[in-house]
């Protein structure tokens, strides 16, 4: 009996379709697989769009909270730069 499933006690296997975000450019990732889950599955990020496996860096700024952290700490950066320009003349 070793190896043998007991019959009616486990959820059910099917196909189900995984896909990612980025499946509506021409590279979108999605693939048929198997799991007890009922519905197709849908993902945020794949590895065929995560900078680390594409080596491509993406910001998604859904709020404007990238654009406001270079505001706000952009003009830091540029003043540190002039004060050391300054300094060395």
């Amino acid at each position: 009996m070793r190896g043998v499933m007991r019959p009616d006690i486990h959820p059910p296997y099917g196909e189900i379709r995984v896909s990612c975000a980025c499946d509506a450019s021409p590279r979108g990732a999605s693939f048929i697989t198997r799991s007890t889950r009922k519905t197709d599955l849908r993902l945020e990020i794949c590895s065929q769009c995560h900078p680390f496996f594409t080596g491509k860096q993406r910001i998604v700024d859904s709020a404007g909270r990238v654009e406001r952290f270079r505001q706000k700490y952009g003009e830091v950066r540029s003043r540190r730069a002039a004060r050391a320009a300054a300094a060395a003349k």
